[in-house]
């Protein structure tokens, strides 16, 4: 098995379009599960325009959060994005390419994502999405009382650490 590094990634530089093609293949995915947990057809090719600045502008689309990424073998396999909203920090994307599934890259990209506890940690996750709820619950997330009005959208929330010294 390959090595997997987890990452600060570089929205301005090297790191966009593969960025971008992530968030994309994400977005795609879950447009299409949503439509067939509802017995609907997939809608055409085109996703919503709520996401088009992520996909052409992930630097501008995500100012003002951090963004890790996990590489092997010089390319991108999973990202996640956790952006401070209020006196939270909220996981809004995460991700991992197919082709490496099963070698803990959503391990390697979630403990990134929740070293920082110095305040709750929340995330939203689809029901039906079993093998990411079993993740978060395995990392102390808990179900919580939503904050989303979707249907079937399961919010869930690790709450701070206090024996982390989270400034040094």
């Amino acid at each position: 098995m390959d090595l997997i590094t987890v990452r600060r990634a570089d929205l301005a530089g090297p790191d966009r379009e593969q960025v971008r093609l992530l968030v994309e293949a994400y977005l795609r995915q879950t447009e299409l599960e949503k439509a067939e947990q509802q017995g609907e057809a997939p809608a055409d090719d085109a996703l919503p325009e709520r996401y088009r600045a992520e996909i052409h502008d992930p630097a501008t689309a995500y100012d003002n959060a951090v963004v890790h990424v996990a590489e092997a073998d010089g390319e991108l396999v999973g990202i996640v994005v956790v952006q401070r909203s209020g006196a939270t920090r909220e996981i809004k994307r995460l991700w991992v390419d197919p082709r490496a599934r099963g070698r803990r890259v959503g391990s390697a990209l979630l403990d990134a994502a929740i070293s920082l506890r110095d305040l709750p940690v929340r995330l939203t996750v689809w029901e039906w999405r079993d093998d990411a709820m079993q993740l978060y619950r395995a990392r102390g997330f808990a179900v919580m009382e939503s904050w989303d009005e979707r249907p079937r959208l399961v919010c869930m929330q690790l709450e701070p650490d206090p024996t982390l010294d989270c400034d040094g």
